[in-house]
């Protein structure tokens, strides 16, 4: 992280110290409690990390002391589909140096669940000495936000698929905002072996494991927007963004058009039928809008991004832009600054400011940070 950025982060890094852990209330902790109860009893731990930040959002309980591996963890490397796919093999490749079981994955590809249900296969297997009728308990495990549920109910439902039996399937609650889960809950994900998979709320510690790790964190949503200044967020969003060398591929993509971000949507006819509202920030050519500007920004910046206070400088600049781009009226009695910065987060949280890990893979001679 180039010294000006990191300035940025040393700034929201004391705003998250601030709040002295006030996430982590009375149900966190009791169900942090409730984890570390059963994290004995089960034969597998499944912990969710966000791609984009794999050390940040390591599960604190987790951490080990002992040089040993632990071989009934699995690590999941969600929202990989959010993240630098060079920086992705990395992390898969020190994972599997350092003896820890890892899958990379989105947890909307039907592809990528079979592939951790395959992986969550061969884990009980293992631990139960190769055993074909037997039962496994799997306790999914995670800091906020990081799709733990999504994962599960993915997970239920293929599984089920190919199940013997049949039924109403019970569903997590899957939501962007981070604490969604309250409730530790059973779901059946395959047989032969018969597995089951405990879902449980995301816990994130009171104290984290190194300065660096509260910015990335408030970044990727795992600390809840409301408790922090979404404006400090986004400024070290764009400091980011304008360290990198991302944007340079906006300019062809502005002219080609971004139709990564139809892969899910309607078909083309049908989409040219669907009106457009300048105030939906995600609608593509509000995206396009919002890249031009900072591709116009930063390549036309003639300033030492190194230097904090012009860093800075073209950060006040780029917000101003941004709220041309995300139509957002200066009369509005709201918080301008606020408001662009929520359309600015939500892009990239969501993919369409493009791919970024913020955790570079260590070297694989240095102790994990796990």
């Amino acid at each position: 992280m180039a010294a000006a950025t990191e300035a940025f982060s040393r700034r929201l890094s004391d705003a998250v110290r601030g709040l002295s852990g006030a996430w982590y209330g009375r149900h966190m902790a009791a169900a942090d409690r409730a984890i570390r109860s059963r994290l004995p009893l089960v034969d597998l731990v499944l912990e969710v990390r966000d791609a984009r930040v794999p050390a940040a959002s390591a599960f604190a309980p987790l951490r080990r002391r002992s040089p040993e591996p632990d071989r009934r963890r699995l690590v999941v490397l969600n929202k990989a589909d959010l993240a630098d796919p060079s920086q992705t093999e990395k992390w898969m490749a020190y994972m599997k140096q350092t003896s820890c079981s890892c899958v990379a994955l989105n947890s909307h590809s039907r592809e990528g669940i079979k592939e951790l249900l395959n992986a969550v296969r061969a884990k009980i297997r293992e631990i139960k000495l190769g055993e074909s009728d037997c039962t496994g308990t799997v306790l999914l495990v995670g800091i906020p936000n990081v799709g733990k549920s999504a994962i599960v109910n993915a997970m239920h439902r293929i599984g089920r698929i190919g199940a013997a039996e049949k039924g109403k399937l019970k569903h997590a609650i899957v939501s962007s905002h981070p604490g969604e889960t309250k409730d530790i809950s059973g779901y059946k994900v395959a047989s032969h072996p018969n597995i089951y998979v405990l879902d449980t709320p995301g816990v994130l510690s009171p104290v984290f494991f190194n300065d660096e790790s509260g910015p990335l964190l408030a970044l990727t949503g795992a600390i809840k927007d409301s408790m922090m200044q979404e404006f400090e967020i986004a400024q070290f969003l764009l400091a980011i963004l304008n360290s990198r060398e991302t944007y340079k591929k906006w300019e062809n993509m502005n002219q080609a058009g971004d139709m990564s971000s139809f892969s899910h949507a309607m078909s083309s006819s049908s989409h040219h039928n669907k009106r457009q509202y300048a105030s939906d920030h995600t609608q593509d050519f509000v995206v396009k809008a919002v890249r031009q500007v900072l591709f116009d920004s930063i390549s036309s910046f003639k300033g030492y991004l190194e230097n904090e206070n012009e860093l800075k400088s073209l950060i006040e600049c780029q917000f101003i832009a941004l709220q041309e781009a995300f139509r957002v009226s200066a009369d509005l009695s709201e918080d301008v600054r606020k408001l662009v910065a929520m359309k600015l987060l939500n892009l990239y949280r969501t993919g369409r400011l493009g791919r970024y890990t913020l955790d570079c893979a260590p070297d694989v001679r240095k102790e994990i940070v796990s």
